[in-house]
């Protein structure tokens, strides 16, 4: 559409031209320099109901990629962790695999953008909602679970030293960086806005409350404060089937976990060993694809003729992929089973270790295994259905008898009941941070050779990159690549 418009104001300035030119005028130059620009919203288009409730609306869209909706750190975060392993042409996915990072690394770049497009697109929704769509409420609070949401990610995936630049009008403030902890807090306080501002009883507002209160524990556990965490996703009901979802559609956007993995063949489930020949051992990464697990269900993909493994789009590697996602199958942000396993996490941490209640943690764990569980929802396309996966019934966890092995079996069970959705590099990092304290190359993945070619470097996060110290004079770059 955007080539037609131009395309017909080419025409219409030729039309223009002969008639000036005929006329001996001097206006062309004027009538071309003043053609609108279709791409551009005039801000005083958006100052009224309608125009709040598309800025809203534009938030929600953009917080959609952030997740599922494109190649977002929910997928590169994935590489970095575990989860996921490169078989794309990329270099870009190169870098996150073998955890060294170029900071010019251009999807890195686009990720972080996307995330601060979120921030400054609620932002903008908040102040005209509130000015002239105060009602719902919730509506407002909704943008601020979405700005909550973005900097939790941010927190969740980059380095200390994060620039939070801020759009007031025409003004920009811009930022120098602040630490995860600091990100992690403001996130507490965007959920707690959102917590604020949808307390109603009506569907919308239960949905955002709730929501808005599995995002702060999340952001607790990020500041170490996981008895605190616990005690939040406690403060109200929170059902194990809640789920707050992204949507996806043919005409609005795919989900691109799908795309990425599934179709492009462009991320391959990760393992504990690698190559083709299963020959290179991955110390501390856990075998989603070999471990046969319910809830990431995976295998290598067939060729038509039945018997040839089918490479990836590098046209080497064996393709691994997950059905746990079709073309349109939506993703959760938050969901129930994320309240029930910081339940867990917070049992463990109840105190000083001699006042940890593992048991609870047990049995809090298996009581997910202990029913079948919604993992993705059934979804329909005009490419196709997707059935959706439902846990079976698991047999029960046996307690390790050791804190360490205690926390190693909670953050395992967290992985495959996350997989895909944002958390696993999160996670790593806070085994490294306190009260957990681990060594970094105990937690992330490392190996003697990568399958690549290459060899594993320290990375443990995604760099906030040079595309950031070029438009911001206020930021130099990250404080430390700590985790």
């Amino acid at each position: 559409m955007r080539h037609l418009i131009s395309k017909g104001r080419a025409v219409a300035s030729i039309a223009v031209l002969v008639s000036a030119v005929a006329a001996g005028c001097n206006s062309l130059q004027e009538n071309l320099l003043e053609a609108p620009d279709p791409d551009i919203i005039d801000p005083s288009q958006v100052q009224s109901a309608g125009g709040a409730n598309a800025v809203r609306l534009g938030a929600l869209s953009r917080l959609r990629s952030v997740a599922g909706g494109s190649e977002s750190t929910w997928l590169f975060g994935g590489l970095l962790a575990d989860e996921w392993s490169t078989s794309s042409t990329f270099v870009e996915n190169d870098q996150a695999d073998e955890r060294q990072i170029a900071l010019d690394n251009g999807s890195v770049t686009a990720q972080i953008r996307q995330i601060y497009r979120v921030r400054t697109a609620a932002d903008q929704a908040i102040a005209l909602l509130r000015k002239y769509r105060p009602t719902p409420a919730s509506d407002i609070g909704e943008m601020y679970f979405a700005r909550g949401f973005a900097e939790l990610q941010l927190a969740s995936d980059f380095c200390n030293g994060i620039p939070l630049s801020t759009v007031d009008g025409d003004s920009i403030a811009l930022s120098s960086g602040f630490s995860v902890a600091d990100v992690f807090g403001r996130a507490v306080a965007s959920f707690d806005s959102a917590v604020a501002s949808s307390s109603g009883t009506d569907n919308a507002s239960v949905l955002v409350n709730t929501a808005a209160h599995i995002g702060k524990a999340r952001a607790q556990l990020g500041l170490g404060k996981i008895v605190e965490a616990g005690a939040t996703v406690t403060e109200i009901t929170i059902p194990t089937n809640f789920s707050y979802d992204i949507t996806y559609s043919n005409n609005g956007g795919t989900n691109q976990i799908y795309g990425q993995g599934f179709s492009a063949r462009r991320y391959t489930v990760g393992d504990s060993v690698e190559g083709n020949a299963r020959n290179l051992l991955v110390t501390n990464a856990i075998p989603f694809f070999s471990a046969h697990d319910p809830r990431v269900p995976a295998s290598y993909t067939v060729s038509a003729n039945g018997k040839d493994t089918t490479k990836s789009q590098d046209g080497l590697t064996f393709s691994r992929t997950t059905t746990l996602w079709g073309q349109v199958t939506p993703t959760p942000l938050v969901n129930g089973i994320d309240a029930r396993l910081i339940e867990a996490e917070a049992a463990l941490n109840a105190g000083n270790p001699t006042a940890s209640n593992p048991t609870l943690m047990l049995s809090i764990l298996n009581a997910l295994r202990a029913q079948p569980q919604v993992v993705t929802k059934s979804s329909t396309s005009a490419a196709g259905s997707h059935p959706g996966v439902t846990t079976p019934a698991m047999a029960a966890l046996v307690d390790p008898g050791t804190a360490k092995g205690q926390q190693d079996l909670l953050f395992r069970e967290k992985a495959f009941w996350t997989f895909g959705r944002g958390q696993r590099l999160g996670d790593l990092r806070r085994l490294v941070r306190p009260p957990y304290n681990r060594l970094q190359d105990s937690v992330f993945p490392v190996g003697k050779d990568h399958y690549r070619g290459g060899s594993y470097g320290g990375d443990v996060n995604l760099p906030v990159p040079t595309a950031e110290k070029n438009g911001n004079p206020a930021f130099n770059t990250c404080t430390d690549r700590k985790a």
